[in-house]
């Protein structure tokens, strides 16, 4: 697939239930809808420019294969992160403050929103195997395609989108093309790499699902 709209469905996905799509819904009901997704697209823009960047220098310096094989691992772990959904705390949530522009209170909150986040180590994966330029420019436009639908969504149905069967979507999404990315690049290395990879996802699932039931059940 081209790395461009690769870029843009996997971002896409990504985004999906993420924290900073909650930013955008938050913000979408304090200002102008236009004012909230030029701001992102302008705080997308800038975060993946260097989101892509660091990247293709890492890809550039490591092998291929090893490359290939690490970021099918990585995206099988935002499949567990996407499984387990993020939520917004008071100061991460935006709240309806007149004292500057809406433009540039909305792109600061997404850019520090997005720092950190898994769209952004998503798009770093990405250039690590393919061009800077189309996994930018994709990442960004599949970024505020995302957060465009979620507030246009929400505003109809109320919010009351079917969150987790979209989330599972989009993880099982995520395990596929993980997985493939692996078998493409690790096809040739030996069982003890593939055991320690596997020990390495039972740790992911671990890490993002099975310690927060764990949680849930200790608070029941």
């Amino acid at each position: 697939m081209d790395a461009f709209w690769l870029s843009l469905v996997m971002i896409f996905l990504a985004e999906l239930g993420d924290k900073t799509q909650l930013v955008a819904l938050t913000l979408a009901t304090c200002y102008n809808t236009w004012t909230v997704l030029w701001g992102i697209f302008w705080a997308t823009l800038l975060i993946h420019v260097f989101s892509a960047a660091v990247g293709w220098f890492m890809g550039d310096l490591l092998p291929v294969d090893w490359i290939r094989f690490g970021a099918g691992l990585a995206f099988v772990a935002f499949g567990f992160w996407t499984l387990r959904g993020d939520s917004i705390d008071d100061e991460e949530g935006a709240s309806c403050k007149r004292t500057i522009r809406p433009f540039w209170l909305v792109f600061a909150t997404f850019f520090m929103a997005e720092l950190g986040d898994k769209t952004m180590l998503s798009t770093v994966t990405l250039a690590a195997t393919a061009p800077f330029v189309p996994v930018w420019l994709g990442s960004t436009v599949g970024m505020v395609l995302s957060d465009a639908l979620a507030i246009v969504a929400g505003r109809m149905l109320g919010k009351q989108l079917p969150e987790k069967a979209v989330g599972i979507g989009a993880a099982v999404i995520f395990f596929l093309f993980g997985l493939y990315t692996m078998y493409e690049g690790g096809a040739s290395f030996p069982p003890a790499v593939w055991a320690a990879a596997l020990a390495l996802i039972a740790a992911f699932g671990w890490l993002f699902i099975g310690s927060s039931l764990l949680n849930g059940r200790k608070g029941t």
